[in-house]
């Protein structure tokens, strides 16, 4: 289940991304209006918005920032590497301690 919902928050991560970059709405003077398709776009798009990344030009019409999306994908995968640190910790301290127990 954590599979597919993985697969599809990445799904629309690259839905987003494109629209943006698909209509060069990396700038005020290019915004786009943007209607997410579902919730799950629809709370990427306000975490995008609450980041600095996506900004409202005009009533309805987003443009995105390309130095702030940068930086939200920089923080978002020193984030996912800090977890993946600690699960390979974690884990390391289970087998030692299964280890010992056996030894």
């Amino acid at each position: 289940m954590a599979t597919a919902a993985a697969a599809v928050a990445a799904r629309a991560r690259r839905l987003i991304q494109h629209h943006f970059f698909a209509a060069d709405a990396v700038r005020p003077d290019r915004a786009i209006p943007f209607e997410p398709g579902s919730r799950v776009e629809r709370r990427t798009f306000e975490r995008y918005r609450a980041a600095g990344a996506i900004h409202e030009a005009l009533p309805g019409r987003y443009w995105l920032d390309l130095p702030a999306y940068d930086q939200f994908l920089q923080e978002r995968f020193v984030r996912v590497r800090v977890a993946l640190l600690f699960v390979i910790v974690a884990l390391l301290v289970v087998t030692f301690i299964a280890a010992r127990a056996v030894g």
